[in-house]
Parts: C-alpha cells; sequence; structure tokens
C-alpha cells in the first residue's frame, strides 16, 4: 500500500496550485494524508476527487466550512498500520512524550504546522512523521512532501521529496 503525506498546502495564499509532481504522487497513492491547513476548500473537493482514499483533518488556518467537513484529529487502520493525523503537536522540546502520551494505541503519527520536514521514533515506538509543505518552504530550502508505503501492517519505505524551486 502506497501512502502519500502532504501538510500546509494553504492554497491559495502560498501558491496558485498544488505542483504537478504532488499531483503525481495522489496518482499513485493508495492514501493520501493531508495534515491540515489547507485553507480553501476547494484544494480538499480535488483531492477527495483525485484521490483513492483520502484521509485529512483541519488546521489553524482553516475555517468554517472546512471544520465542518474535517475532523481535528483523524484514527484508521490502514492495512494493519494504527494510523493519527493532527496538524499540530506543539513545541519540538517535549514532542516525543507529549504524542506517547496523547496516542499511546497508534503506530503513526502524521502532523504538521511548523513546514518543517520531521521524520522520528518517539521512546514508546509511535513513529512521527511531518512531510513538511509543498507549497510554502519558510526557512527551509526546498518545499517538500514524504511518501511511504507499508507491508505486513508494517511502515516502510519512507521517502522525503524535495520539490524543485518555483522560478
Amino acid at each position: 500500500m502506497r501512502l502519500l503525506l502532504v501538510a500546509d498546502t494553504h492554497l491559495p495564499k502560498r501558491a496558485k496550485e498544488l505542483p504537478a509532481q504532488v499531483w503525481d504522487e495522489v496518482a499513485r497513492a493508495d492514501v493520501v494524508v493531508h495534515a491540515g491547513d489547507w485553507v480553501d476548500v476547494a484544494t480538499l473537493d480535488a483531492l477527495a476527487a483525485r484521490s483513492a482514499r483520502l484521509i485529512g483533518v483541519y488546521g489553524n488556518n482553516d475555517g468554517a466550512e472546512l471544520r465542518k467537513r474535517l475532523p481535528e484529529v483523524a484514527r484508521e487502520t490502514v492495512a494493519g498500520l494504527r494510523l493519527a493525523v493532527v496538524h499540530e503537536t506543539g513545541d519540538a522540546k517535549g514532542r516525543a512524550a507529549r504524542c506517547d502520551a496523547l496516542y499511546p494505541d497508534v503506530d503513526l503519527l502524521v502532523f504538521g504546522h511548523s513546514h518543517i520536514p520531521w521524520d522520528t521514533v518517539t521512546p514508546g515506538g509511535l513513529r512521527l512523521l511531518n512531510p513538511g509543505s509543498p507549497t510554502d518552504r519558510r526557512r527551509q530550502p526546498f518545499c517538500t512532501y514524504q511518501t511511504a508505503a507499508i507491508r505486513d501492517g508494517l511502515l516502510t519505505d519512507v521517502e522525503l521529496h524535495e520539490l524543485p524551486r518555483r522560478g
């Protein structure tokens, strides 16, 4: 099972549209995970229409319409992997302990908000992934997203992808 992880798309404020490379990944993914800060409903509708399966949450920049349609936290089991998605996890300091306490029954937590790619495992064994942002690199050298796979209920092949700088 192939996963595409994105967050913080901030459309159309940070970019007019998602990069073509991300749309190519949507077409290849069995599950698209969006960790919030869509900003516009059109992005949700477009991803929902083009994804085989979409799991998403709202972020702090998402308005009432997105909050009506999306949860703050999504929890699903995907091909045997216990997945949770949330926009914010708080400050990086203490994140592992906080997430272990809040998500004790989860194998993978996907989050966003910082626009900073993240890939760690907590002392409790929880994998924490933040795909960064495909449209707003902030202080990062590149805009990014992540892909991964699930095999036999285990997360494998996690890869961070850097997007070319926009001219």
